[in-house]
């Protein structure tokens, strides 16, 4: 056991905050791409691994629902980030100094009502605690970063404006993967299971395949569709659901999904998270 956790992006960066708050037990790893945070577990460099697969704001992180059926892991647990977007620059500067900011595109869109308030131009960068770090190690006075607390802290960088996000309730929610699958565990707050699947090329499959889940009571949190294998008539689908595969309605729920597909994959049997509740 190596007791770490790897995340992609530079420490500092919204998934190591998830790793923190998650599991502050462990170390922390940062890694280039999603690619790089899976093969840190398969490899064994990494015990788990913490991949964001959506956003309150900007829907689901595509990259990851892509690779979550072929990595070979198992979603252990779920987690949920409150993103808040700070305005950091190097120490001393005074918010009028700052004409300029850096960020993801992503986080620069989402702070468009302060950025034109205080006529700060934005300028993309490859991430944000990327662009966090850039403007502690160039130290212009006009520069500043949208980055989260962490990373703040870690580059030496002073807040000039906090929580300064157009939407108050921004959350990424992420999944904690790791090489052994454990179903045994039973939540406080009840059970997620996470899944994908293919149905087969008959009229209204999908619909058939759905109805088990309503006839017998299974709540259906998300379902979420994307082509496989470059084609237009390949659809896979990825659903969570609430509930235990040994939970009887459960159990009857996906024998009846089996029946109308060609292929189910479970990804993971998990605790549902707290802040669902909330």
């Amino acid at each position: 056991m190596t007791n770490k956790i790897a995340f992609q992006g530079e420490p500092g960066a919204y998934s190591h905050q998830a790793c923190h708050d998650a599991r502050p037990d462990m170390e922390a790893m940062p890694c280039r791409t999603f690619e790089d945070v899976i093969e840190a577990v398969r490899t064994g460099e990494a015990d788990l691994a913490m991949l964001p697969v959506e956003n309150t704001t900007f829907g689901r992180v595509p990259d990851n629902h892509n690779l979550l059926p072929h990595s070979g892991l198992h979603i252990i647990d779920e987690a949920f980030v409150r993103v808040h977007i700070n305005l950091l620059a190097i120490p001393g500067t005074k918010l009028n100094d700052i004409t300029h900011a850096m960020s993801h595109a992503v986080l620069l869109g989402q702070c468009q009502e302060f950025l034109r308030e205080h006529n700060i131009h934005r300028i993309t960068g490859a991430d944000t605690a990327g662009s966090a770090k850039q403007v502690a190690e160039e130290g212009r006075p006009e520069m500043a970063a949208l980055a989260g607390d962490l990373a703040g802290e870690i580059y030496g960088l002073d807040v000039l404006a906090r929580h300064i996000e157009d939407q108050g309730n921004n959350t990424t929610r992420f999944l904690i993967m790791s090489r052994d699958a454990d179903h045994s565990r039973r939540g406080d707050h009840g059970m997620m299971t996470s899944f994908v699947f293919q149905v087969r090329n008959i009229p209204a499959a999908l619909y058939k395949a759905m109805g088990g889940f309503a006839t017998n009571g299974v709540n259906m949190t998300k379902l979420e569709s994307y082509m496989i294998g470059g084609s237009f008539t390949a659809t896979q689908f990825y659903a969570d659901i609430e509930g235990h595969p040994d939970d009887p309605n459960v159990q009857l729920a996906l024998e009846e999904l089996d029946y109308f597909t060609d292929e189910i994959k479970i990804l993971g049997v998990y605790p549902s998270a707290a802040p669902r509740h909330s």
